[in-house]
């Protein structure tokens, strides 16, 4: 079954809730990965200032892991998965601002569908991949794309802070043929300007957590970036940039 979770500023510090329809509820224990039990309903989510629906451990991201997205950088599409870590220092929540910085003068957006991890999980075999996975969100990879250029790799770049919106919640239950088929738009300023599909991926998600746990041990709430589609392109102060993924939702976030 579908649930939303998704975490927000209550008056006694952050808190998990799980949304039904526009109404958030409590979640009686407070505890993600667990099963989940509805409480008492909260209020409006419209009402509650929404933080990052989950406190990332690890932040795995994969680079060029759509073709066009590779083409369009003039860049070799990889033989095997391209990863890269992000620091969890920059992650925000929907509606937070993403923070331009005066040390890069090209800071693009890369609309990104996000697994997060449920489970501790080493050396997970593609057959037993979905079972480690909690569920889905929406994220971007925003980029200091000279730096990344100029770097020769690829942290500094990636990982200033306010550089990985996530949410706006955590979306569990849905099937894997179809997280394998969902559409992935960014608008800016309600433009479109990246329009894709994870049917695109060069490397789907179970072997992308086969790849990765035979490298390095998965703790819940690690969360892993896909990849992002063709189109990305630059931010300025003052835009408004989305992620909108079929099933997923909206994450939207200023630009300042």
């Amino acid at each position: 079954m579908k649930t939303r979770i998704m975490r927000y500023q209550s008056a006694i510090g952050p808190a998990y809730g799980l949304l039904e329809g526009n109404i958030v509820y409590d979640l009686i224990g407070q505890d993600i990965f667990s099963p989940l039990q509805k409480g008492a309903a909260i209020g409006p989510i419209d009402e509650l200032a929404l933080l990052p629906p989950v406190q990332a451990g690890k932040i795995i991201a994969l680079g060029r892991n759509y073709a066009e997205h590779a083409k369009e950088h003039n860049a070799d599409v990889p033989t095997q998965p391209l990863i890269f870590l992000k620091a969890p220092s920059s992650v925000i929540g929907p509606g937070q601002p993403i923070q331009l910085t005066p040390l890069s003068q090209r800071i693009e957006h890369e609309a990104e569908l996000v697994v997060v991890i449920g489970k501790q999980c080493k050396a997970v075999a593609e057959a037993k991949a979905w079972s480690v996975v909690l569920g889905v969100t929406c994220g971007n990879d925003v980029t200091a794309r000279d730096l990344q250029r100029s770097d020769g790799q690829w942290a500094r770049g990636k990982s200033f802070d306010t550089f990985c919106p996530l949410g706006p919640y955590i979306v569990t239950g849905l099937p894997p043929e179809q997280i394998d088929n969902l559409s992935i738009v960014c608008r800016v300023n309600g433009e479109i300007r990246q329009n894709g599909n994870t049917q695109q991926m060069i490397f789907k998600l179970p072997h992308l957590i086969a790849y990765i746990t035979a490298v390095m041990t998965l703790y819940p709430g690690d969360v892993l970036m896909t990849g992002t589609p063709a189109g990305v392109g630059p931010l300025q102060h003052g835009d408004v940039v989305e992620v909108d993924i079929e099933h997923v939702g909206v994450l939207r976030n200023p630009v300042e």
